[in-house]
C-alpha cells in the first residue's frame, strides 16, 4: 500500500513510522527543518526503550509524491486550508483520508446529524474550499487516544496511549474500512472500528475543548486546572452546554462533567497540545475546539453564554500572542 503522512509532527510521525514497519510504502510531504531531516534520517521513533526508523520518499511538493492508497492528515486545524489547496495531486478515485485531527473536522454533518447532514460548519470550513478539495467520498475519521512530542524535526518520542478509533462519517462498516482497521492493527495499533465515528469525535472534544483553552491561557498543567474549584466549576458549565448540543444533533453523553473529570485527572500533570503549541509560538486551533461549538449552539437552538466566555477570552489571549 502506498500511504502519505500530510503533517509530520508527533502523531503524524507516530502513525507514518509503524506503518512504514507494517509494509507500507511511506511519503511524507514536508518542508523547511523536517524535510531536511526526513532526508537525511528518515522518520524516527523513540517508543520505550526501542528506536524505530522508517525510509520514507519526502517532499514539499505533493506532485513529486503522486497518488496514493492512503493520505493521513495529521495537521493542526490551522493549517487545513493549506493543506487543502495542495492535497489535490495526491487523490486517485479510491484514496482514503484519514483524518487524524483534534476537534470537529469539516466533515462531521456528512452523511450523519438527521435534519442538520450535510451542513457546511463554517469554523472549521468558510468557504467551504476544504470540502471541495477533499470531499467526503475519501474521507474516513479518525480519533487519536495517544500523547507524543517532537524531540526535534522527524524524531518522535511515544509517551503513552496506543488507541486509534476510526469509521466512515455514514457509519457503514464498509470492506475498505474493515481493510484499514486490520492494517493499522498489523502496524500494532489499538483499533476500534466505530459505529458512528462523530460520537467519538465529539465524546474526545467534550473533554479538551475546555483544558486546552484554559491551560493555553494559564500556562497551567491539567491537575492545577482540575484542582481550583472556581475553573472546574466554569469548564463544567461550557461542557453541560456542549452536552445539550450533541444531544439535539443525535450525539448524547450520559456522564456528568464530574465523570469526565476523572478521566482527565490520570493523565496527572498533563501539558496540553494547546499549551505545547502556545509555548512553541504555532497557530492554536481555538476554532476547531471553541468556536464551532459555538455555532452548533446557534443551530440547534442552544444557549452558551459559558462557551462564549471561554471563547472570546481564549481568542483575545492568542491575537494578542499572534497565534490566532
Amino acid at each position: 500500500m502506498k500511504a502519505c503522512i500530510y503533517g509530520a509532527g508527533a502523531i503524524g510521525g507516530w502513525l507514518g513510522v509503524k506503518l512504514a514497519n507494517a509494509g507500507c510504502e511511506l511519503s511524507v510531504v514536508a518542508r523547511g527543518a523536517t524535510l531536511e531531516a526526513l532526508r537525511a534520517h528518515g522518520l524516527r521513533l523513540q517508543q520505550g526503550a526501542e528506536t524505530l526508523a522508517a525510509k520514507v520518499c519526502a517532499s514539499a511538493a505533493p506532485a513529486d509524491l503522486g497518488v496514493q492508497d492512503l493520505v493521513v492528515v495529521a495537521v493542526k486545524a490551522p493549517a487545513m486550508a493549506e493543506v487543502a489547496k495542495a492535497i489535490r495531486p495526491l487523490l486517485g478515485p479510491d484514496t482514503i483520508v484519514l483524518t487524524a485531527m483534534n476537534g470537529v473536522p469539516w466533515w462531521f454533518f456528512q452523511g450523519f446529524g438527521g435534519s442538520y447532514a450535510g451542513t457546511r460548519l463554517k469554523a472549521v470550513d468558510p468557504d467551504g474550499s476544504i470540502a471541495e478539495a477533499v470531499p467526503a467520498k475519501h474521507i474516513v475519521g479518525c480519533v487519536v487516544h495517544a500523547s507524543c512530542a517532537l524531540r526535534e524535526p522527524g524524531f518522535v518520542q511515544h509517551h503513552f496511549g496506543n488507541k486509534l478509533i476510526i469509521g466512515e462519517s455514514s457509519g457503514e462498516q464498509t470492506a475498505r474500512v474493515k481493510a484499514l482497521a486490520a492494517l493499522l492493527e498489523k502496524a500494532g495499533f489499538e483499533t476500534v472500528l466505530s459505529e458512528q465515528i462523530q460520537k467519538d469525535t465529539w465524546y474526545k472534544l467534550w473533554g479538551n475543548m475546555t483544558v486546552n483553552p484554559v491551560s493555553a491561557m494559564t500556562g497551567a498543567t491539567t491537575d492545577l486546572i482540575l484542582n481550583d474549584d472556581l475553573v472546574r466549576g466554569f469548564i463544567s458549565a461550557v461542557m453541560l452546554e456542549a452536552r445539550e448540543i450533541g444531544a439535539r444533533v443525535g450525539i448524547p453523553i450520559a456522564q456528568q462533567p464530574e465523570d469526565r473529570h476523572q478521566v482527565t485527572r490520570k493523565l496527572g500533570a498533563f501539558k496540553t497540545s494547546m499549551l505545547q503549541d502556545v509555548e512553541a509560538g504555532k497557530p492554536v486551533e481555538i476554532d476547531a475546539l471553541v468556536t464551532v461549538v459555538r455555532e452548533m449552539g446557534q443551530m440547534t437552538g442552544v444557549a452558551t453564554p459559558f462557551t462564549d466566555a471561554l471563547l472570546g477570552l481564549s481568542r483575545l489571549h492568542a491575537r494578542v500572542h499572534g497565534l490566532y
